[in-house]
């Protein structure tokens, strides 16, 4: 509990130096929007290029835990974006409220949790669970809310404008060139290795004083929905996970139990930077945050009860 605790503790700490800093006037209005364009056009970008131009193909292609942790991402966030289509939102509302559900904070809190529970060898499940929700499922998302967005009535004029936009989005673009980059087998210059582990640190700690920010502003009435959506994030991803890693593949201990504590994690902050990003309502998506993440502290400990059990068999 108290590794728990250590890890979870500086999330909120982060999340109450935002709030408090708008409540008493320190950062004004616009403070939130600013700093999360800094997150969406510089921090997290760099953060994303470097994890995916530094890793090797023996260390990713791992196939049991990857289909383990896309069968439980993925199938949350689809189940989810039908739901809320067939509730009478956009697409582009339903793409944001299905990474609300699926999108764990798998590298805020996944390396440093998997690092204190597994070791240094719990690293490499949390670096590859982070290349899936932040690069995999994280573009799907902006994809389809690409789609959603589009107005035009011709289907080649549509996935032109689809293209184009997807095309300038730093989110995309950077784990792609980072992919390139480790396909050619050049290593990064030590400058460049330095300027982008210095710019992506900064990308989760301003990520989430944004997420603060935004929560010290009024917002008129309660979001609805956000019951769901933590019981998707906190439950069902955690137990369809678990079914793949322990029952279909039996993957050993280290990479299952991985598997089941990275599914457990609250909502990362991927979802809310990009409603951000768009202009759309993130009260809805800021609450599911801030539930999961409290949340969390019952069912990752539920997990690590499950993991220690098995290791003792």
């Amino acid at each position: 509990m108290s590794s728990i605790i250590n890890v979870v503790l500086p999330v909120f700490a982060l999340i109450l130096a935002g709030y408090v800093c708008r409540r008493s006037g320190r950062l004004g209005e616009t403070a939130s929007a600013e700093i999360n364009r800094f997150v969406v056009w510089l921090a997290l970008p760099a953060l994303l290029f470097k994890v995916t131009a530094t890793a090797s193909w023996e260390q990713v292609w791992q196939p049991g835990f990857i289909a383990s942790v896309c069968a439980g991402c993925v199938l949350v966030f689809a189940a989810t974006v039908v739901h809320r289509l067939r509730k009478s939102r956009r697409l582009v509302d339903a793409s944001i409220d299905g990474l609300s559900a699926a999108y764990a904070n798998t590298g805020f809190l996944g390396i440093p949790l998997c690092a204190l529970v597994f070791g240094e060898a719990g690293l490499m499940p949390a670096i590859v669970a982070t290349l899936i929700v932040a690069c995999l499922l994280f573009a799907v998302g902006i994809v389809l809310v690409e789609i959603g967005l589009q107005q035009e009535k011709h289907p080649l004029r549509a996935v032109l404008e689809v293209g184009r936009a997807l095309a300038g989005n730093p989110l995309l673009i950077a784990p792609v060139l980072g992919a390139c980059w480790a396909a050619s087998g050049a290593s990064l210059p030590a400058p460049a290795g330095q300027f982008l582990a210095l710019l992506g640190a900064a990308a989760t700690p301003c990520a989430l004083v944004s997420l603060g920010l935004f929560l010290a502003q009024r917002h008129e009435g309660r979001p609805e929905g956000a019951s769901g959506l933590v019981a998707a994030k906190l439950l069902v991803q955690p137990l369809i996970t678990a079914f793949f890693a322990f029952v279909v593949f039996e993957l050993p201990p280290l990479w299952a139990g991985s598997a089941l504590l990275l599914s457990a994690l609250p909502t990362g902050t991927g979802p809310f930077m990009l409603a951000s990003l768009y202009g759309r309502d993130a009260a809805l998506v800021s609450r599911v945050i801030l539930l999961t993440t409290v949340g969390s502290v019952i069912t990752v400990s539920a997990c690590l009860h499950l993991i220690a059990t098995q290791a003792m068999r």
